[in-house]
């Protein structure tokens, strides 16, 4: 897997600081004068540095994600695992990550992978994967699904649901995404039961 990773052009760099200060993982130090990323395995790729800089001296590059020791160690044991890109959370995503472009997208509730036992294999397998839930991140997500759908060329959308009345918010703001770029994107929707069946929709 791969994940985007900063880089700083040192002859741009003004030395101001704003993106040491915007990082909010404490990866970005000021080194001789100059910004420098002195902690690779500490950049999450959000890019919270990006729009702050005021001499454009930060890009983003695509990079293995040999940072993430962890989350290696977890898929060298656990090789059934189908995740394709990091982060997940809708929240913390950037819509122009490069895992985006020309995806299948499946936009899930949190639960569904605790409740449903073959949840990789069935639902994320050759999909982008984006979790969230709308009754604790108490957001709307629908402006930022809009952002990634139209960005990037998403080829069609799956969304997997519980059947919580909760799980209502995650599946409205994908649907007044849609609404609101007028694409015509193929949209699925799979509802999962509390025990762990699929209540509606087709497996995809």
């Amino acid at each position: 897997m791969t994940h985007s990773l900063i880089v700083i052009d040192n002859d741009k760099c003004i030395g101001c600081a704003l993106c040491v200060k915007a990082c909010q993982n404490k990866a970005i130090e000021i080194v001789a004068g100059k910004a420098k990323l002195i902690k690779e395995d500490y950049c999450d790729g959000l890019g919270n540095c990006l729009p702050v800089c005021p001499a454009n001296a930060i890009r983003f590059e695509t990079v293995p994600e040999k940072g993430l020791k962890l989350q290696t160690s977890l898929c060298e044991i656990n090789q059934g695992a189908t995740l394709n890109q990091w982060p997940l959370q809708i929240k913390l995503v950037n819509v122009n990550a490069p895992f985006f472009t020309n995806a299948d997208l499946l936009v899930s509730a949190d639960c569904c992978a605790y409740v449903f036992r073959d949840f990789h294999e069935t639902f994320m397998k050759n999909k982008i994967t984006i979790i969230g839930c709308p009754k604790l991140d108490e957001t709307d997500y629908s402006n930022k699904i809009s952002k990634i759908v139209e960005t990037n060329k998403v080829q069609t959308l799956t969304i997997c649901r519980m059947e919580v009345p909760c799980c209502s918010g995650l599946e409205n703001a994908v649907k007044t995404a849609l609404r609101g770029l007028k694409k015509n994107i193929p949209l699925k929707v799979v509802t999962i039961s509390i025990n762990g069946n699929v209540l509606d929709g087709t497996i995809p």
